[in-house]
């Protein structure tokens, strides 16, 4: 589940891992259920969680949202942007205006609950089709308890009314047998949560960029960033907020984006870097040579980074201006390294060996 809650933006990576800490060392079921009882059931996993989280001991203390939710539930990343589609409806509509939408806008991609969310946009006018923050998955638990109720309730009823009636009232004559009074049906038994565990291949790797650009896809709708530098294991991006040219914002990529700080000024004839062009094969190819090429001593590549020469400062190298073009950084642990330039398609423009 916690996998999962990051990869849906849920949590931050700082959260993340410390709640990945609690869930190792926990040793009773209440333990484990406070280091996931504010998330929502993950789409990933829900058809392994046969129910949603608990209420809270005294829900009546706590709001909830429309749709049931507790306003202290952490929001996904689609609830995000769920969230900015609608102050995005509502600027169009003339209820925001021009700052106030952009205000709200960068509360919403830092809220951090559902109930900061909600706060947004509570007092906005919404069109009939539009979507609403998230409602938790149906369970049957609830219907086989009220039931099991019932039935209990029932039965109570026939033997206190059955003992009023032997204390106060001559026996009556036999009567035929009564009918048994009805049961409720057994709760399946459930199967217990078998975790998940979340792929993250190296990004460096031909695997591992292959499927971050597919999620980069799904994510934003296009492969074209500002500025690109991937790890082994995340990313940084830079990106210009769609629709306007003259704003930028960064993300954090670690099995899901997540938006790092505020939106902030951009030069709006800002060229960008089309990911779609870039050759995975030769790319991979040349940073698994990169070591050698650089003669780094018991080095390793550390990093990878994508930018646009929009200042002419390569053109000596063979890169246009306003073109973009790869770097590839190998260090070891003394600090010591180099780097090599390439082209989109992987063709070596310039390396920066270390010299020892």
């Amino acid at each position: 589940m916690l996998d999962a809650a990051y990869a849906e933006g849920q949590l931050g990576a700082d959260e993340y891992h410390d709640r990945t800490a609690q869930a190792t060392a926990a040793k009773t079921l209440g333990e484990l259920e406070r280091v996931v009882g504010d998330l929502q059931v993950p789409t990933a996993v829900r058809d392994l969680v046969p129910a949603p989280p608990a209420p809270p001991r005294n829900p009546l203390r706590r709001a909830k949202t429309a749709d049931g939710y507790s306003h202290h539930t952490r929001a996904r990343e689609r609830d995000r942007v769920t969230t900015i589609v609608l102050l995005d409806i509502a600027r169009r509509d003339g209820q925001l205006t021009e700052d106030e939408h952009q205000a709200l806008t960068e509360l919403a991609a830092e809220a951090k609950t559902l109930g900061e969310l909600a706060e947004l946009v509570d007092d906005l006018q919404r069109p009939p089709d539009a979507s609403s923050l998230p409602q938790p998955p149906h369970s049957n638990r609830h219907r086989w308890f009220r039931i099991g109720v019932a039935a209990a309730a029932a039965c109570a009823a026939v033997i206190a009314f059955g003992a009023t009636s032997r204390t106060t009232q001559p026996e009556p004559p036999p009567t035929p047998a009564a009918a048994p009074a009805p049961v409720a049906p057994p709760v399946p038994d459930l199967e217990p949560v078998r975790p998940v565990v979340v792929a993250t291949p190296n990004l460096l790797t031909r695997d591992g960029l292959t499927l971050f650009l597919q999620r980069y896809q799904e994510k934003f709708g296009d492969l074209q960033a500002d500025e690109l530098t991937i790890f082994d294991e995340d990313a940084n991006i830079t990106r210009m907020v769609p629709g306007q040219p003259n704003r930028q914002v960064d993300y954090e990529y670690r099995g899901g984006f997540k938006q790092r700080g505020t939106i902030t000024t951009r030069r709006a004839d800002r060229p960008v870097v089309d990911l779609a062009t870039l050759n995975i094969a030769a790319i991979s190819d040349a940073r698994a040579g990169a070591v050698a090429l650089l003669r780094v001593p018991d080095g390793a590549v550390t990093h990878m980074r994508l930018e646009v020469d929009d200042t002419g400062t390569y053109s000596h190298y063979g890169v246009a201006r306003n073109d973009w073009f790869v770097e590839i950084f190998a260090s070891n642990k003394f600090n010591e390294g180099g780097h090599v330039m390439l082209t989109p398609s992987g063709e070596v423009l310039h390396a920066w060996p270390f010299e020892g």
